[in-house]
């Protein structure tokens, strides 16, 4: 899509970013969850892992493979795929309703334990994520696509902290994306009603 994109209107009149066109998976996506604060564990797990997915991809690719996900990888819980041994992980690579590529598959196992021993440490992943915004959303104020970053200085000590602590495809774009699905960040445009919705 094009990145200096703006306001769309919609067949229902409803005025949102341009990114999420007229698909209705996307839309919805876009209505419902996309800059919502997500302060629960696994929800907040199922994003790190998609959004790692996305590497390379679109994230529409993704989204339509959600539930495939969710199937192949026991409801994102992290302690199950912590213990996925290597033939649960050929069978993914099998699995054609995912993103069949070892490394990525790989990631979420290992990925899945540093989130365990993350929680483990500060009592929720929740909590320790959100004081990187002081435990409330940023909320931004962009008219179109050409200003809305694609990383920043916090996601850039998140991405740096996570590494540390041996997350894998956690880069600073990917977490800047993380940040903006799980509503740490609003970059809902403008004229979007989202974005109107989170001032009030």
């Amino acid at each position: 899509m094009d990145p200096k994109g703006g306001i769309l209107r919609g067949d229902d009149g409803i005025t949102r970013c341009w990114w999420c066109g007229d698909d209705p998976l996307y839309v919805t996506y876009h209505d419902r969850e996309w800059g919502v604060p997500v302060r629960d564990d696994r929800v907040l797990f199922e994003f790190l892992i998609l959004e790692g997915a996305q590497a390379g991809l679109s994230w529409d690719t993704i989204l339509a493979k959600r539930e495939n996900y969710r199937s192949a990888f026991d409801g994102f819980d992290p302690l199950k795929i912590s213990k996925y041994t290597a033939q649960k992980k050929r069978s993914l690579m099998n699995d054609a309703g995912i993103v069949r590529n070892r490394l990525k598959i790989e990631s979420a196992v290992v990925n899945a334990k540093c989130f365990l021993a993350l929680q483990k440490e500060y009592g929720s992943f929740s909590a320790w994520l959100w004081r990187y915004v002081d435990g409330k959303p940023i909320r931004n104020t962009h008219r179109d696509g050409s200003t809305v970053p694609a990383r920043t200085e916090i996601s850039d000590a998140l991405s740096k902290d996570l590494k540390a602590r041996g997350f894998k495809f956690v880069g600073s774009t990917i977490m800047y994306a993380f940040m903006q699905a799980t509503g740490m960040v609003n970059d809902h445009l403008q004229g979007c009603f989202r974005q109107r919705k989170a001032r009030k």
